[in-house]
């Protein structure tokens, strides 16, 4: 991170010039557009149906329409956050759909056959159908300051269709500020954060929270790796710029930290033949569509040699969490199972 590293897919061709430029002219107007009005108490106010709608984002973007957005487009998995809090989007990019057709595990509960797909893999995303939906406001996560999944090449089109709000996932962002920021979109979009569903969520995030401290101080020294397999590299990932990996260490968990990091700090490129570099007692591993898994990586011998492979103390790191309360509980349940039930084999 935050470069994705899922292999592309056949890319689409940039629709024409002529086109794109053409459905911008005619949607800018109705798209919104950012504002320097609202200060840093607007953050988490959303305005009544009938009057203004204002958000600051985590990119320091004060954004203002003259009324809640419904045409919402977002990133896959903050599209999924929302859906969980009763918000629906019109269009997503990012991870939605497998090659057999089921929902990615970036998508969530969201049903992928009511929303309109942009682009499936990093780097596509369709402008032209994008502005189609005739989007009044855009949604992703940003781990660098840049705009999650939202290509490089065609940024500039997309971004004068609908104005863009992003909800920080990285840097000095951890597990629950990013939770808590991406409820405050949610209720300025319209969801009830006080009803049972949210409110049992959080509550099961809390509990969960706990089990993980409890978890770590009854089973210490545990030594955890975190990591991500391609066919030609293993990324080991630095616990210190992830919001989900940072806030797994304030509640404990002890990473081994890699000490050759490469662009942004994120993780450290180790070949094959390097792959057992780090020694660990818990490999957390990358559970996202394109990189391969613990199966497949069966075939790699260092990956087989490693002290917490050969005592099967591996478990799936979701590496891009949905940020719902509900969806992020069930990760720490899953991660206190996973340090309570490792031995010391490091």
């Amino acid at each position: 991170m935050p470069k994705s590293r899922t292999p592309h897919l056949s890319r689409r061709g940039l629709i024409a010039a002529g086109g794109a430029l053409g459905l911008v002219a005619a949607l800018t107007a109705c798209g919104g557009s950012d504002s320097a009005k609202g200060g840093a108490g607007d953050k988490d106010k959303g305005a009544a149906a009938s009057g203004p709608w204002t958000f600051k984002d985590d990119l320091g973007k004060d954004i203002s329409l003259k009324a809640k957005p419904k045409n919402i487009v977002a990133f896959t998995g903050t599209a999924a956050a929302l859906y969980d809090y009763g918000i629906q989007v019109k269009g997503v990019f990012g991870p939605t759909k497998t090659a057999d057709g089921k929902p990615d595990v970036q998508a969530g509960s969201m049903d992928i056959s009511k929303v309109e797909i942009l682009g499936n893999v990093y780097d596509e995303f369709n402008v032209e159908k994008y502005a189609s939906l005739q989007p009044e406001l855009l949604v992703t996560n940003t781990w660098d300051g840049t705009y999650w999944y939202v290509p490089e090449a065609s940024k500039e089109k997309i971004l004068k269709l609908a104005p863009a709000a992003a909800v920080g996932v990285g840097g000095d962002v951890s597990m629950d500020k990013a939770l808590e920021r991406t409820a405050d979109l949610a209720k300025s979009l319209g969801a009830d954060m006080n009803a049972k569903s949210a409110a049992d969520g959080k509550a099961r995030f809390e509990a969960a929270a706990a089990k993980v401290r409890e978890a770590t101080k009854a089973n210490p020294g545990i030594k955890v790796l975190v990591g991500s397999g391609s066919a030609d590299l293993f990324y080991a990932s630095s616990p210190d710029t992830s919001a989900d990996l940072k806030y797994f260490k304030s509640l404990g968990v002890e990473f081994v930290t890699p000490d050759k990091l490469g662009e942004g700090n994120f993780f450290e490129s180790l070949s094959w033949e390097n792959a057992g570099k780090y020694k660990a007692d818990l490999v957390l591993l990358d559970n996202r569509t394109g990189t391969l898994q613990a199966e497949e990586l069966k075939a790699k011998p260092t990956w087989a040699e490693m002290p917490a492979v050969k005592a099967g103390q591996v478990a799936p790191r979701v590496t891009e969490p949905i940020y719902s309360y509900d969806k992020c509980a069930k990760i720490l349940e899953d991660l206190a199972k996973a340090v309570q039930g490792a031995k010391k084999v490091s």
